[in-house]
This record gives C-alpha cells, structure tokens and sequence, in this order.
C-alpha cells in the first residue's frame, strides 16, 4: 500500500474532524464510534462476486468517493492507514471469527485489526467487524467488561492468544480470537482472496450490511433487515424482493450502490434459489 492518504482533509470530515487531531486514547476513541456509524461494512461486491483491492488508492475511491462501505480487510485497512497518518503506533493483527460457533473452533485467521500503543498501553482498534463491531477502544491488558457506546466488550487471555467477547442479551458472546503475531501485506492477500473468493468462505454470494448510530445498530442478512436498540427487543423486517433490498440498501445504511444491473441481478438469484423446492 501507498504510504500516503491523498484525501485526508475529505476522510477526516466525514468523522468530524476539520484539521488533523493529535494521536491520543481520546481521538482513538471519536474516531472509531465514528467510523463504524459514517463508513458501514458491507459486502455488495462479494455478493456479485466483484473483485476486491486492498490498495490504498482503492480503498479511497471506494470509500470516501463512491459511497460505498468495505469489509475488515477494507474498512481496517484504510482506517489504520488513517491512525498512521495521525501519528499513531499501531501494529495489524489477525483474527479468527468464532462467533455463532465453537470458542475453541481453528478458523481461518482472516479478519484483521490493529493493536494501537498509547502510553505504554495496547488497546484493540477494531472498525470491522459488522453487525458487532466495538465501538471504542478495548485496553489490551484489561479483563474487566470495557463500556461502549454500545455493549459492553472483554478481552479474555488464553493459551493462544485474546478472546474477544461481547455482552448481549445478558450473555457473553464469543467474537474472535487474535494473537500478536505480525502480518505481512502477503498476509491480507491470501486473506482477502480466501474471504471474498474460495467457494467455503461465508461471505461468498452473501449479502451482510452493518452500521452503527446513537443506541442502536442497523443490519441485513441477505433479505432480512433488523434494528438493535440497546435495552430493547430487535425489530426485523423480511424484504421481498430485490427491489426492496436495494432501497433498504440506500435508504437505511445511506450507500450508493455500483451502476449497472449486477446487484439486482445477483439479489434475484438468491431470491430464486431460496423459493426453490
């Protein structure tokens, strides 16, 4: 990746920002609440089966141009170029999903995140992780629950590295573990191609959109759209047809989707195949 974000004063608008912020557990902290509720994590292209950059300049005509969203490797990929830029220390580590499956289950170390040094501390900078995304930093050597401005998050220690875990419903729920080794940029590319491009990956042909806001969370599993907000029971909604997808699309998570007819056409093919005896 290019070392330089050529539209830093743009990037750093949509999170509020007017000139560069200092690199500080307080600007770490505006910036990823922010992040997750302006840049939404979505997989358009790996539902059309669209080819996916990790290069700086991509990742910024993707995001901060065509108004669209990313996944990890994508929306952490041009975040932590972001707390670079700022100044921050930070390292990129990888992470195996286990979420809505076995804690000690060996996926693939395919969702990436940064490890971010402040004073003398490492804390979790994560803006990646859709519909349970942290909404602020995690303080690495803590084993207390750590407050949000959503749920509640802890780190647990184990033999092979972190568990990440998040309070809902009144459980705790295994996210993803990590380990501090460091990646290499071969590293994201066999990730990204194994998520976005190997027939097992779960986001293969899928559609899974995720965005934050004030007390709540906005997601889309393929046809179905669910609220969360916090302290009250989820409120979803089955869509029926593609049509009504792509207007949650742009109305409720405010993206632009790609011209032409490949998302509709992609949509109908999952609406055909699940009406199928």
């Amino acid at each position: 990746m290019s070392p330089l974000l050529h539209d830093l004063p743009r990037y750093l608008q949509r999170l509020g920002f007017d000139a560069p912020p200092p690199p500080t557990l307080a600007t770490l902290a505006a910036l990823q609440q922010r992040h997750s509720a302006q840049f939404v994590f979505e997989t358009v292209a790996n539902l059309t089966r669209a080819p996916i950059a990790l290069d700086l300049d991509s990742l910024q005509r993707k995001l901060l141009h065509d108004g669209r969203g990313g996944y990890c490797y994508e929306l952490n990929g041009l975040f932590q170029a972001l707390l670079r830029e700022l100044g921050f220390d930070l390292r990129a580590v990888a992470g195996r999903v286990v979420m809505g499956g076995p804690e000690d289950a060996l996926t693939a170390r395919t969702h990436l995140v940064a490890l971010v040094r402040l004073d003398g501390a490492d804390y979790l900078a994560d803006v990646g992780f859709g519909g349970m995304v942290p909404t602020a930093p995690l303080r690495l050597d803590s084993r207390e629950p750590q407050a949000t401005p959503h749920e509640p998050y802890r780190l647990d220690l184990r033999d092979d590295g972190y568990l990440l875990r998040a309070e809902v419903g009144g459980q705790w729920r295994a996210l993803y573990v990590f380990d501090l080794q460091p990646l290499a940029p071969i590293d994201l590319e066999v990730g990204n191609w194994y998520v976005s491009a190997h027939p097992a990956s779960p986001f293969r042909d899928q559609l899974l959109v995720a965005r934050t806001g004030p007390g709540w969370r906005k997601t889309l599993n393929n046809a179905s759209f669910a609220v969360h907000r916090l302290g009250q029971d989820s409120v979803r909604r089955e869509l029926d047809g593609p049509r009504a997808v792509m207007e949650v699309l742009e109305r409720e998570f405010g993206l632009r989707l790609p011209p032409g007819p490949d998302v509709e056409r992609a949509l109908a093919r999952k609406f055909e195949a699940a009406t199928r005896p």
